[in-house]
């Protein structure tokens, strides 16, 4: 599974993602940025039409097209009306994580319609801190984890890890998916952060997808 960021910036053609599909393993899973134009430059007005282009290009990954992440401009207030439109934009089948970057946001009103469509609240980790408010908006869930304090930088610390496998088991049950991102480094600290975090899930009892074992980390550094 991976998170693609340069969704965000540029629409790949149909052809891209089929080769995408192609050339990857059975059970592999495209996270996808929704692109800027409709989030940055168009603050989500007017989204059918980026909405329908988009995913007419993306669902070209067919089984293998996961969640889409719409990531909102820093410092753009809150408007729950335009995010309501955008979201009911997107099929029912399309999972709809949202990234807010203003405090405005975390209000009842965004709640209510991140619940009403099922959609995940992406919450946030930056310097071992949350920053967004600990919502279950959907019946599945959705994390990005910038950057720890552990050593090398920017890699997490134990203590941190394990306080995201115990919220992650208070949030959601076994039964939803929770899909759960590292911030890319040059050091490999989020293929390490992420096989670490997955082995302590697996120990509370819970099914993760497959990471790379401590001997594959340490052949690829």
């Amino acid at each position: 599974m991976v998170e693609v960021n340069s969704t965000f910036y540029n629409l790949p053609e149909a052809d891209v993602f089929e080769s995408w599909r192609k050339s990857t393993p059975d059970d592999f899973v495209f996270v996808l940025k929704m692109s800027r134009y409709l989030t940055h430059m168009k603050k989500l007005m007017e989204p059918r039409e980026p909405v329908r282009n988009f995913l007419k290009a993306a669902g070209s990954l067919k089984e293998k097209l996961g969640p889409v992440l719409v990531q909102l401009p820093p410092h753009w207030r809150a408007n729950p009306e335009r995010l309501r439109e955008a979201l009911r934009s997107f099929p029912k089948d399309i999972r709809i994580a949202v990234e807010f970057r203003d405090q405005s946001w975390y209000v009842d009103a965004v709640r209510e319609v991140l619940s009403e469509r099922n959609a995940a609240l992406c919450l946030a980790d930056r310097d071992e801190k949350l920053i967004t408010p600990e919502w279950r908006t959907a019946d599945w869930g959705y994390a990005r984890l910038h950057w720890g304090e552990g050593g090398p930088h920017p890699c997490y610390t134990n203590a941190r890890l394990r306080d995201w496998a115990q919220r992650i088991r208070d949030l959601w049950p076994k039964s939803n998916d929770v899909y759960i991102f590292f911030n890319n480094d040059p050091g490999a600290c989020a293929v390490n952060d992420a096989r670490r975090l997955a082995e302590m899930l697996r120990e509370a009892g819970m099914q993760t997808t497959r990471v790379p074992s401590a001997g594959e980390i340490a052949i690829a550094v």
